[in-house]
């Protein structure tokens, strides 16, 4: 699987990468993360960012349809990193709270909302991409 590096117009280039929907696919996302920090000078964002592409990742092989997603790193302005795991489903993540529940999955959100500055889903009419954004240092 190739990693695709896009130019933009004026800024840094975004990283992009489709990866079969397993497990072992956030090991390569970690991966494609700390290559993109390493390029712009963020590696103090690696750890927290790893952890946050590792939850994207498995809730995108837990709930995704169909075999494959994209993952996306990119810097929409000069103070932000987001990080993104596109897929063909339609389904919005949420942000499980219920502390009494015996079932100790689900709750990788909770994480990602703590590390994070700014967490949304963009909706598309073919599926849906989940992402998170972490300030620059």
């Amino acid at each position: 699987m190739s990693v695709t590096a896009t130019p933009r117009p004026t800024g840094h280039p975004g990283y992009s990468q489709i990866m079969r929907r397993v497990p072992e696919s956030a090991e390569a996302a970690r991966k494609l993360v700390r290559t993109a920090l390493a390029a712009w000078g963020q590696e103090d964002l690696i750890e927290d960012a790893a952890l946050v592409i590792t939850e994207l990742v498995s809730n995108a092989v837990d709930h995704a349809r169909l075999g494959s997603i994209r993952v996306v790193v990119t810097r929409p302005s000069e103070k932000l990193v987001r990080l993104g795991v596109v897929d063909r489903s339609r389904n919005i993540p949420y942000l499980r709270t219920d502390s009494h529940s015996d079932n100790t999955r689900g709750r990788g959100l909770l994480l990602v909302d703590a590390l994070t500055d700014r967490r949304g889903t963009d909706r598309y009419r073919w599926g849906k991409q989940v992402w998170s954004e972490l300030k620059c240092g």
